[in-house]
C-alpha cells in the first residue's frame, strides 16, 4: 500500500521541495527535479526510468484514479495528498494536472564512460548550445522513439530534467541515458575514440541525409536553432543536410532530429 500522507497547510515543511516551483526551476535543484502530470509520473515510476521518486504531491481528488499506479510504491516514498488550494499555495501557481513528483537525478557518468558502455550497434545524439527546453524535450522524445542509445550534451546546453523539458519529452528525459561534456572536452575526438562515425546536421551539409548509409556506431551532432553547429565541429565531421523544397533550408531542431534519427535508425 502507498504511504499516503494528508497535508493541509501549504507551509508544511514536508512540502519544501515543491515550494515556488517556477522560481526554483530557473536556479536549479541540485540533485533533484520536479516532474509534472500523469503521463510523466507513469514513466518515472515505470521499469525504464533511470530516476527515483523521492516523494509525490497529488491532489486528493485524483488519488483514486492513480491507485493502481501507486500501489507498488515503496513505503519510504511518501505520497502527499492535498487539496487543490494547498497545492497551488505551495507551488505558487495553479497545478491543473494535480500531479507532481520530486525526483532524484541519476549520476552523470561523464561522456567517456557513457560512450564506452554502449553496445556495438549504437546511435548517439550530441547537442551543442541548445538552450530551449521545448527543443530539448523534443529531441529526447525523438531519441527514445527512434531507438537512440544516449545523448551527449555540451556544457552550454540546458537541463533535460527541467520540468518543462521532461513534460515535452513525455518522460523520455527520464529514460534515455545522457551525460554532459566537461568544459573544453573535445566532442568529436571523444566520439571517434569510441568508434563512432560523426555526422553533423547542417543546412550547408556536403551530403544529403538520404544518401547516408548508417554504420554500426553513428553519432549525430545537432546545434541550436539559428546559430546551428560551430564551424569547427562541422569541419571535422561528415556534414549532412535534409533535402527541402526551394526557398527553405531548415526545420526546427525537434523536427530535424526526428527526420535524421528515423533515417539513421535503419541499422
Amino acid at each position: 500500500m502507498p504511504n499516503i500522507v494528508p497535508l493541509h497547510d501549504p507551509a508544511d515543511p514536508r512540502l519544501e521541495p515543491y515550494l515556488r516551483v517556477r522560481e526554483r526551476d530557473l536556479v536549479g535543484r541540485g540533485g533533484g527535479f520536479i516532474a509534472e502530470g500523469e503521463v510523466v509520473l507513469r514513466v518515472l515510476l515505470g521499469p525504464a526510468s533511470r530516476c527515483r521518486a523521492r516523494s509525490l504531491l497529488i491532489a486528493a481528488n485524483r488519488l483514486d484514479r492513480l491507485d493502481p499506479l501507486l500501489a507498488g510504491l515503496a513505503a519510504d516514498v511518501p505520497v502527499y495528498a492535498a487539496s487543490q488550494a494547498v497545492m497551488d499555495g505551495a507551488v505558487g501557481f495553479h497545478i491543473h494536472r494535480g500531479i507532481l513528483a520530486h525526483g532524484e537525478r541519476p549520476p552523470d557518468p561523464g561522456a567517456a564512460a557513457l560512450l564506452d558502455g554502449l553496445p556495438k550497434l549504437a546511435r548517439v545524439v550530441a547537442l551543442f548550445g541548445v538552450a530551449n527546453h521545448d527543443n530539448m524535450g523534443g529531441v529526447f522524445r525523438n531519441a527514445a522513439a527512434f531507438g537512440a542509445s544516449a545523448i551527449i550534451l555540451d556544457p552550454t546546453s540546458c537541463d533535460p530534467l527541467y520540468r518543462k523539458a521532461i513534460r515535452v519529452s513525455v518522460g523520455a528525459a527520464l529514460t534515455v541515458p545522457f551525460a554532459r561534456l566537461a568544459p573544453g572536452e573535445d566532442a568529436v575526438a571523444r566520439l571517434q575514440a569510441a568508434g563512432f562515425e560523426v555526422l553533423a546536421l547542417t543546412p550547408g551539409g556536403r551530403e544529403r541525409l538520404e544518401d547516408v548509409a548508417p554504420g554500426p556506431r553513428t553519432a549525430l551532432l545537432l546545434g541550436a536553432e539559428g546559430p546551428g553547429l560551430p564551424a569547427n565541429l562541422i569541419a571535422r565531421a561528415r556534414s549532412i543536410s535534409i533535402a527541402m523544397a526551394p526557398g527553405w533550408d531548415s526545420l526546427n531542431l525537434a523536427a530535424a532530429s526526428a527526420v535524421a534519427l528515423h533515417h539513421l535508425g535503419r541499422l
